[in-house]
């Protein structure tokens, strides 16, 4: 008789991220060279130390989002997203820890919570590197404010709905 085959039913918390795997494909097309001669990502992300913490409430503070996450480990570093031309919050940022054991309890038991309102998500991340907690949209802040249709007041309410209100003399 074959041995059962048994279906975990908890999803493992150390995949790649969305994110990385989108970013790693679009650098693929660019320089196929480069990308056979650096480490692969999934090993990357196995010994991760860093977090990518999105959906946060233009309002949260450094001073609440270290009090939480510092509930799971020592906090290395932690930088904030800011948008590219006023310098202000957007939305985003990074937590840096020790051990990549902290940074998974942290997804285990801190993502998915509610900060300021908002349900933040966390995802592993290969590294912060300098020029990263700049935001990328178009209006130097996340890119899927450019693609919100309604108003989000814990957003900071920008996005589309805020530009083409701007055109009919708002």
């Amino acid at each position: 008789m074959p041995p059962l085959r048994t279906r975990s039913t908890v999803d493992r918390l150390d995949k790649p991220s969305s994110y990385a795997s989108k970013n790693r494909k679009r650098k693929r097309g660019r320089n196929d060279e480069r990308e056979q001669r650096s480490p692969d990502l999934d090993d990357k992300l196995r010994e991760a130390t860093t977090l990518y913490v999105g959906n946060l409430s233009f309002y949260t503070t450094e001073e609440q989002i270290h009090e939480l996450f510092s509930k799971c480990g020592e906090i290395k570093r932690l930088v904030m997203g800011l948008d590219r031309f006023q310098k202000t919050p957007c939305g985003f940022c990074f937590v840096e820890y020790y051990t990549h054991q902290d940074a998974l309890d942290c997804m285990k038991y801190v993502g998915g919570t509610k900060l300021d309102e908002r349900q933040i998500r966390t995802d592993l991340d290969e590294g912060f590197v300098e020029g990263r907690q700049y935001g990328r949209g178009k209006s130097g802040g996340q890119v899927r404010d450019e693609y919100r249709d309604e108003y989000d007041p814990g957003r900071g309410g920008f996005g589309r709905a805020y530009s083409e209100g701007d055109e009919k003399g708002r």
